[in-house]
């Protein structure tokens, strides 16, 4: 019993960073979108400082750390603009994106619980501000990641694979 369970353990272990690299692959998209929609919206920001906005509300949705100090200065300052963007964001998120970005906090909350962080919180924000499409059923992990890649694809973030049939290896 015990070598079955370290077996399970080892398959989560191996499962955990992939489902992580999809989740940030979700972060990505949305900074990048939300960069793009606060130069029509926020036009007295630098270009650096939708930047830094973007990421402030990422992390803040995604109940992150920020890893680059400018980002933590700049929420720290801009408190009450970073709070408006988050109050907006489901006005101003493409609606082909909310069911990724659903299904993505999700999974990190599940993701973060393997690792013992609590991040329930991230959930119950989402859904105060309109972003959780709660009758969304959870996906297994691999749809997921499915998911994140074919947006990635669309997004040019990442090439399109192509399988080849049977028989045209040749």
């Amino acid at each position: 019993m015990t070598q079955k369970k370290n077996e399970s353990q080892q398959l989560d272990n191996k499962v955990l960073p992939v489902m992580q690299e999809a989740i940030l692959t979700v972060r990505m998209i949305l900074h990048r979108h939300l960069v793009d929609e606060l130069a029509t919206r926020q036009t007295q920001l630098t270009s650096e400082e939708r930047v830094l906005l973007s990421g402030a509300v990422i992390n803040n949705l995604f109940g992150t750390r920020p890893e680059n100090d400018a980002v933590v200065h700049f929420a720290k300052g801009n408190r009450a603009l970073v709070e408006e963007e988050l109050r907006g964001l489901a006005s101003h998120c493409p609606a082909k994106l909310l069911p990724v970005l659903t299904d993505s906090l999700r999974m990190q909350t599940i993701c973060d619980e393997q690792i013992g962080i609590r991040s329930v919180s991230s959930l119950l924000m989402a859904k105060a501000l309109g972003l959780l499409q709660e009758e969304r059923p959870l996906p297994m992990p691999s749809t997921f990641m499915l998911a994140v890649r074919n947006l990635a694809v669309g997004q040019g973030l990442v090439e399109k694979i192509m399988l080849l049939a049977e028989g045209d290896a040749d």
